[in-house]
């Protein structure tokens, strides 16, 4: 039979489920076969470095081979950014390495809107043990039954949300915050001690592996968590056709902001939005070049980088200074202070940049524009509304029911 799971913020169990706790990798190893054995032609290595924008059409795409340091231009009838999220911008996160915010930077040098970067997503649960980096402790065993408690074994989140462990993630992963405050320590712990070890196994074999790997039966003892940043609900904006603000440009995945997600994604929604989306940008590019239009009530606002003026003592750019500088200042709980330090850094750190001549400078450069677009956007909505929480302003406003616009 088909095996569904309940995830939080949902009402009945839901969640197609494959490999266990595996779906997303089951999808993307299934896809890259059928691509291997197909006539797709795939450039290993390679890094976009610019897109190819002539009287408003994309054209193609500049990238640079990582092996070799040359660099090449390809033409295309339509070019498509899959180019995932931009949680390395975050110390603690739970993204591949390669989720640099590129699709985020090459859209907006070229021309195209960015859309709702403030709104980004901590998941509350990560593993915390030292010296192994953050490994994602799925919804669904809180879903299973997964009880949250303090480093005194105490379970705390009755005192946060009456949805207790299945409040929507902003909720928990704030509680989390704030009980790692009250206890002086850097992770929380999640229990699935008190089910049956064998179904516990069997249905998440993936952390159940992983966390025996690094000494931790999961069945006989807690897990040690804390939050981490996960998923990108921003991004470059597209219509319900996947099309950008720039004719010929599409976005899909993580990188592309959709709408669908709104403020604060439902966990899972990110597969189901792909499998929808691509298949439409498909059928968009078979029927010919369309003008971009974008349709709908929403308000949308279109606002400017600000100038900042020159900081003083600016730290050394650096992967991990950057990925400092966001956490301590543009994460789970952001202030006007935190945020205008962020992005003047990062303004800083922008203009000191060269072009970039391996993969390693252009991810960084790409993640210097990306982080600011983010903390800038943050700094703008002067309110909380979903995954964006200002403790400055800790409620909605109506007057905020609108979307925050980047362009070039």
């Amino acid at each position: 039979r088909v095996a569904l799971t309940k995830e939080a913020a949902h009402s009945t169990a839901r969640i197609l489920h494959a490999g266990g706790d595996a779906t997303g990798e089951q999808i993307e190893i299934s896809l890259s076969r059928v691509a291997r054995m197909s006539r797709i032609k795939i450039f290993e290595h390679c890094l976009v470095s610019d897109i190819l924008v002539d009287g408003g059409t994309a054209r193609g795409v500049k990238a640079l081979d990582s092996r070799t340091g040359q660099v090449a231009e390809y033409e295309g009838s339509f070019v498509v950014l899959a180019t995932g999220g931009a949680g390395q911008l975050f110390k603690y996160n739970t993204n591949p390495d390669i989720a640099t915010g590129d699709g985020i930077a090459l859209a907006f040098r070229a021309g195209a809107d960015i859309i709702d970067m403030e709104f980004f997503q901590f998941h509350p649960t990560a593993l915390r043990l030292p010296g192994v980096a953050p490994f994602l402790i799925s919804e669904a065993v809180r879903g299973e039954g997964g009880i949250l408690r303090n480093v005194a074994g105490r379970a705390f989140m009755a005192d946060y949300s009456p949805q207790k462990e299945l409040a929507p993630r902003d909720v928990v992963a704030r509680s989390v915050v704030a009980e790692m405050k009250k206890t002086g320590a850097d992770h929380v712990l999640l229990d699935v001690t008190h089910l049956p070890g064998h179904i516990v196994a069997a249905r998440f074999p993936t952390i159940y592996r992983f966390c025996l790997e690094h000494g931790l039966d999961i069945t006989a003892a807690p897990i040690p968590v804390a939050p981490a940043a996960h998923y990108m609900m921003g991004g470059v904006r597209t219509n319900v056709w996947g099309e950008t603000s720039i004719a010929n440009l599409f976005a899909c995945g993580e990188t592309a902001c959709t709408g669908v997600h709104g403020a604060n994604r439902l966990a899972s929604n990110s597969l189901l939005e792909v499998l929808v989306f691509s298949k439409r940008i498909i059928q968009r590019t078979e029927t010919g070049s369309q003008a971009p239009s974008f349709g709908g009530s929403s308000k949308v606002e279109q606002f400017p980088l600000r100038e900042w003026p020159r900081v003083n003592r600016t730290p050394s750019l650096s992967m991990r200074s950057l990925q400092a500088l966001m956490w301590d200042n543009v994460s789970i709980v952001r202030s006007k202070d935190s945020l205008e330090k962020a992005a003047a850094t990062l303004a800083a750190w922008g203009e000191g940049l060269s072009n970039g001549a391996d993969r390693s400078s252009y991810e960084l450069a790409n993640m210097v524009l990306a982080g600011r677009l983010m903390a800038e956007a943050a700094l703008a909505r002067e309110e909380s509304r979903g995954a964006h929480y200002r403790c400055d302003f800790p409620e909605p406003s109506p007057q905020w029911l609108k979307h925050i616009v980047f362009r070039r």
